[in-house]
């Protein structure tokens, strides 16, 4: 008997390096391919296989990085637009998980409003950009209001077939045992799409940067995506391509934030 548990012990640890393995794996492979793409990039460039001057090249992008920097420029841009977006994202997520809760808790409300539901997420939201300004003004009010409009519906669409998917056995029992809707809701339905909003949350990274660098595009003078059109009038593409980077580089760590988040989460479940 102990020798069986010695080889399953044995059998584990073998498990656990080879996952371990397989991780330092994968990330030197997602680092390897973007030192890759970049050397490619700069190599491109140097030859004149491409115009440095529309695509640009690293080396360039870097400088315009040291520049831009140098006068808090880029950084002052970049939180602006930080900002927008994370207002954009907390405010939209949270107003479209109170309506998915809402739509889920009476039934007829929810059948009522899906078709519109989908109506607003077909809808392009630049289209409303010209009567969000007229609503909102042209400060980072209406910019939050594009954000939020573009992540609020994909929120209350993707919790609410959550909430409507919960195991139905589930479901049956807790009726049975006289539950009422909030007991059932606080019991079984908000933990069981815990996972759902989980998910939710890093499609709304996305979406929120979206929305903001649209809003910028439409009306600020400040942000990322102001510098951007900015760099773009004045022909400075490595001004875009910079901002390009930066803002890759934000939406990176915003989602790895939530993913941070999701295995918190997950171990206070578990």
């Amino acid at each position: 008997m102990p020798k069986k548990n010695n080889n399953f012990t044995r059998e584990h640890l073998l498990f656990l390096r080879k996952q371990r393995v397989r991780g330092v794996l994968i990330h030197a492979a997602q680092v390897g391919i973007l030192v890759l793409f970049l050397c490619l990039w700069e190599l491109a460039a140097a030859l004149n296989w491409i115009d440095p001057f529309i695509m640009s090249s690293p080396s360039r992008v870097w400088k315009t990085l040291i520049e831009l920097s140098a006068g808090g420029t880029l950084w002052y841009h970049a939180w602006v637009s930080t900002y927008e977006t994370l207002a954009g994202f907390a405010i939209g997520t949270a107003i479209g998980y109170v309506i998915a809760v809402a739509l889920w808790w009476n039934e007829a409300l929810q059948r009522i409003f899906e078709p519109y539901l989908v109506i607003l997420n077909s809808l392009p939201k630049i289209a409303l950009g010209p009567i969000i300004i007229i609503w909102a003004g042209t400060g980072k009010a209406s910019i939050i209001t594009m954000a939020v409009l573009i992540s609020v519906v994909i929120t209350t669409i993707t919790i609410l077939n959550g909430f409507v998917s919960t195991d139905a056995d589930k479901l049956l029992l807790m009726r049975s045992m006289k539950a009422n809707r909030l007991q059932i809701f606080y019991k079984l339905v908000a933990p069981a799409n815990v996972p759902t909003l989980m998910a939710c949350l890093k499609i709304n990274v996305g979406m929120s940067w979206i929305g903001a660098i649209m809003g910028e595009y439409l009306t600020s003078k400040e942000g990322l995506g102001y510098l951007l059109v900015y760099g773009s009038q004045v022909f400075r593409l490595d001004v875009v391509m910079t901002c390009t980077i930066v803002l890759c580089a934000l939406a990176g760590l915003m989602y790895g934030a939530v993913a941070l988040l999701e295995r918190i989460v997950n171990k206070a479940y578990k």
